[in-house]
């Protein structure tokens, strides 16, 4: 990360000088305040493919740090999908001198030495939304297992009488590197197994290119009119399915999703996709707000984190589990409409003015 040249002090005040005032957006570097001082707090997370992140989860953490702590500065990155990308952002974070830092990692597993290594030097750390192994101070996510049945009883409600043992699902899953696709996938085979036939299943890495791929390889295998649904563990596979579907001239079949992205509402209630899971991001990034500043002004996080888990590594983890909550085109006024995540205009857009008007979005 850093070359010794001379002129090196003059380079570092210049940053300094450069980095005063608010985080910037670059996904490639660390961005934001100096660090140097105790009020510095750290935001990682994992990739900008997935829409939530930029959009919804850095600005509402930034602002809730902003109105619990106003003198605390928030540095952010992005690891752009990338492992050995986000152990570099940490460790110079590290080296700055930011004293917590909010980590969803890209690979729990991968990202553990390097909170070894910011713990070692005095450093707090929160593991968001993914359960990060290492020494983490607090967690906070959802109930993981509970959004995999959400996600496969959807599934099943949108099959009704045609969810028998012999009909065919498509199970596409997350990536096998993010714990939370573990917890999302047995949660929905304890829903799924022995209601239908998981004839085909593979990890879809949560790119939507990849999904599309084994859905497709999925086709040729099963055969188009052999498919009853199709089980999506998030809303961007879905989307590369729904494409896929399409162009396989594959309809009416149900498709589950998570994240309640916009395009995947569109996606409901257009009928290319069935349902999706919302996990309410204000919240989640609230309490890590939240959690971040108690560790910055040394109080306990228990009088947030009220729950206990234990992490791939084996370390016992104050943890704050969130509700999530299953949408379909019956409950999106009182699910993401409701909660301001989008208007009606956000979703009703000339493409599907009809579509929403059937829905009895107006």
């Amino acid at each position: 990360m850093r070359r010794v040249v001379i002129g090196a002090t003059a380079v570092s005040l210049a940053l300094s000088v450069a980095a005063c005032g608010k985080a910037g957006d670059d996904n490639d570097s660390d961005s934001g305040g100096s660090g140097s001082d105790s009020k510095s707090i750290g935001l990682l997370l994992p990739d900008n493919v997935t829409a939530r992140y930029e959009k919804f989860d850095k600005p509402y953490f930034e602002d809730k740090v902003k109105e619990l702590c106003s003198d605390c500065d928030v540095q952010y990155a992005n690891a752009a999908a990338d492992p050995a990308k986000q152990a570099q952002q940490m460790s110079s974070m590290v080296t700055k001198g930011v004293k917590v830092i909010v980590v969803s990692a890209q690979d729990s597993a991968a990202i553990k030495s390097s909170i070894q290594t910011a713990v070692d030097k005095g450093v707090k750390v929160v593991a968001y939304d993914r359960l990060a192994q290492g020494p983490v101070s607090a967690y906070v996510s959802f109930d993981n297992v509970k959004v995999g049945e959400l996600q496969g009883q959807a599934l099943l409600d949108a099959l009704g009488d045609k969810a028998t043992p012999k009909a065919k699902v498509v199970m596409i899953n997350g990536d096998d590197a993010d714990p939370n696709a573990g917890q999302f996938k047995a949660g929905a085979h304890k829903v799924l197994d022995g209601k239908v036939d998981i004839a085909y299943e593979q990890s879809g890495l949560w790119k939507d290119t990849v999904a599309a791929q084994k859905m497709s390889a999925a086709i040729t295998q099963l055969g188009a009119k052999n498919i009853a649904g199709v089980y999506a563990a998030n809303d961007g596979m879905a989307g590369g399915i729904a494409n896929t579907l399409k162009g396989a001239k594959i309809s009416n079949i149900p498709l589950t999703g998570q994240d309640a992205e916009l395009a995947a509402i569109q996606r409901i209630v257009a009928g290319t996709q069935s349902s999706t899971v919302y996990k309410a991001y204000k919240p989640e990034a609230d309490t890590a707000a939240e959690l971040a500043v108690n560790l910055l002004e040394g109080k306990d996080v228990k009088s947030v984190a009220d729950t206990e888990v234990t992490s791939g590594s084996g370390d016992k983890v104050p943890a704050k589990l969130l509700t999530p909550v299953s949408v379909t085109k019956d409950n999106i006024k009182e699910t993401v409409v409701k909660d301001g995540l989008y208007t009606v205009a956000n979703i009703c857009t000339p493409e599907y003015a009809k579509a929403c008007k059937d829905a009895g979005l107006e």
